[in-house]
């Protein structure tokens, strides 16, 4: 490990890849496993950071995409980095952007046409906003149309003056769409060597950038649903510096258990592994007992600001009709700002009413179940009782 980022391991699960542990950053410790909420530009919508902080979050999870393009990396780095400038304290994570330079080149959802060329017509109703080539990817923002060129080196830059804690390689995002060949393809030629591109850049960075806290570098998993380009990926990517790994790009959720556990069965035992984009209970189990530490996504912030919020039996939208009179709190069990402080009636009429506050309040209360969530999954594994916890929650969570 680099003097940025330092991984131990405390419990593991018997016969599984999971495991309790600590990531040291400058910034702080995480305890691992650990739920990440995306503050994709440098907030997460309707908190202030200290609304964050109140939910147990242990760190946050920056967009470079958009902080590039809106207010800009040398901005950022201008202020001090994205801590002074967020005004958040413990780690952040950083991704590279590839996601987003990729899935807004979107004809629908994460169905993505990547071809090199530049046509003219139209994807479905959208115009195409992406194009990859073994260099990188030329994509058109969607603030202003503008053209700019995402390589490897770029992102890595990009990533340093946002000043992040721990950072990810550029890579491919492919999708299930596209073929097997496709996706050897895009390993042999792009993820992998980008991967390699973006380690020597960053190695570079943190050593001429000494006036900075030194960030670790994640090298990014890729594979699709294949057995053996996961296992490729990931024996080669182990291979090399990293800090640590992302585990990425499309998967079948049916799937996605096994799918991680080929990951951790080739990389490295003593580095952290960051499963990018899950948040729903079984997918959270079934990543951490197959061996991912941490994770991130922003669902459980989205849905709730679109009413929906979690409870031990399931997600119930707050805006039914049954609430316009409950006047108990939303649950009564979670300790939560919101469950102590307001009703189901108060919290059904700010939506109705379409005043912000319903999003502040909502969000409290799904970010914090989820990650309340992660922590009792912690506690279970380092006190041996994991499988019954699993089998209680997920028994209370899907039966309603």
């Amino acid at each position: 490990m680099s003097s940025a980022n330092y991984f131990s391991i405390k419990t593991r699960i018997p016969g599984r890849h999971g495991r309790t542990g600590v990531i040291k950053t400058p910034h702080g410790e995480i305890a691992t496993p650990a739920f990440i909420p995306v503050g994709t530009q440098a907030s997460l919508k309707s908190l202030t950071p200290e609304q964050l902080k109140a939910t147990g979050a242990q760190a946050v999870l920056v967009n470079a995409y958009h902080l590039y393009l809106r207010p800009s990396a040398p901005l950022i780095d201008e202020a001090g980095g994205v801590h002074k400038f967020m005004n958040w304290s413990g780690p952040i994570f950083s991704d590279s952007g590839g996601f987003q330079v990729m899935s807004l080149g979107v004809g629908f959802k994460k169905v993505i046409d990547m071809s090199g060329e530049l046509p003219d017509k139209k994807l479905g109703k959208k115009d195409k906003l992406a194009w990859i080539t073994d260099e990188g990817v030329t994509f058109k923002s969607h603030l202003d149309g503008s053209m700019h060129l995402f390589t490897p080196e770029k992102s890595m830059q990009i990533q340093h003056e946002i000043g992040a804690d721990i950072t990810f390689a550029f890579d491919e995002l492919t999708t299930l769409h596209h073929s097997y060949n496709y996706q050897l393809e895009s390993l042999n030629r792009r993820t992998h060597p980008w991967a390699e591109r973006s380690l020597l850049e960053h190695k570079r960075l943190n050593s001429e950038r000494s006036h900075r806290p030194p960030q670790a570098l994640f090298g990014v998993v890729q594979g699709a649903n294949h057995e053996d380009l996961r296992r490729k990926s990931a024996k080669f990517l182990g291979s090399l510096d990293f800090d640590g790994y992302g585990l990425g790009g499309a998967l079948e959720k049916s799937k996605i258990g096994e799918i991680v556990s080929w990951m951790a069965d080739e990389l490295p035992e003593d580095k952290p592994r960051h499963m990018l984009g899950i948040s729903e209970p079984d997918d959270i189990f079934a990543c951490i007992e197959n061996g991912a530490d941490t994770f991130d996504c922003v669902s459980p912030a989205r849905v709730g600001r679109n009413g929906a919020l979690y409870t031990r039996h399931g997600r119930v939208n707050i805006t039914n009709q049954r609430f316009q009179r409950d006047f108990s709190p939303f649950d009564e069990d979670c300790s939560c700002y919101t469950c102590q402080n307001f009703s189901r009636a108060y919290l059904r009429h700010l939506f109705k009413a379409n005043e912000l506050l319903s999003n502040t309040l909502a969000t409290i209360h799904n970010e914090q179940f989820i990650v309340e969530l992660v922590d009792n999954i912690r506690d279970s594994i380092d006190n041996g009782t994991y499988e019954v916890f699993k089998q209680n929650f997920l028994s209370d969570y899907y039966n309603k």
